[in-house]
């Protein structure tokens, strides 16, 4: 996949981003989803996570989608108790919608072009506190569904950047400004900047 190419892919709008590398767990339980997860396990494909910028998710088509998402490959799923079923994706590469249609299933289709990976940067020094709060965080056994999946980089500023954007309790336009900056030490740069504020008297 290539920043020059673009690709048309059945998007799934949600409350929420997905960040390279991160894991997503989803309940499907609408036919154009079911038969959405039925195609991309038949053909080994992905779907792109959106952010919902207004709308809702449920039910017909959000009101406005932003523009930056990421390439979802599903990696493990399972009928819940519930008769839903139960999807886990991994969050693979950052795209653009630069176009889109609805089906009449009314599945999202996106014409989507592939952004950069993030370049590969070193953690810095002065980024180590938020390496070691990630990892308190990720101990947390609620999580222990997100870490099964997990790939570690713990030198890695992008890895750990997009990792304490998706399990920190940000608001929404907080998260989608983080997944759109292609610089991984300006995003880690921001998260210390929002930790020093909520610790300042």
């Amino acid at each position: 996949m290539t920043a020059t190419a673009s690709q048309e892919l059945p998007l799934f709008p949600l409350k929420t981003p997905l960040f390279p590398g991160g894991v997503l767990p989803l309940r499907i339980f609408e036919p154009r989803y079911l038969d959405m997860v039925s195609a991309c396990l038949r053909t080994d494909g992905g779907f792109g996570v959106v952010a919902i910028h207004e709308g809702r998710e449920a039910g017909g088509q959000p009101t406005s989608i932003h523009p930056v998402g990421t390439l979802a490959r599903i990696v493990d799923f399972d009928s819940l108790d519930d008769g839903m079923l139960g999807i886990t994706c991994l969050g693979v590469q950052r795209l653009r919608v630069i176009g889109h249609r609805i089906r009449p299933d009314q599945l999202l289709l996106g014409q989507v072009m592939w952004q950069p990976d993030d370049p590969v940067v070193p953690l810095l020094p002065g980024h180590e506190p938020l390496a070691r709060i990630l990892r308190d965080l990720l101990k947390n056994e609620e999580l222990a569904p997100y870490t099964r999946f997990l790939t570690p980089a713990w030198d890695s500023a992008a890895w750990v950047g997009n990792r304490l954007a998706e399990v920190l309790p940000l608001p929404l336009h907080a998260r989608q400004a983080l997944l759109e900056l292609n610089d991984p030490q300006q995003r880690l740069d921001i998260l210390l900047a929002i930790f020093q504020e909520h610790r300042a008297p």
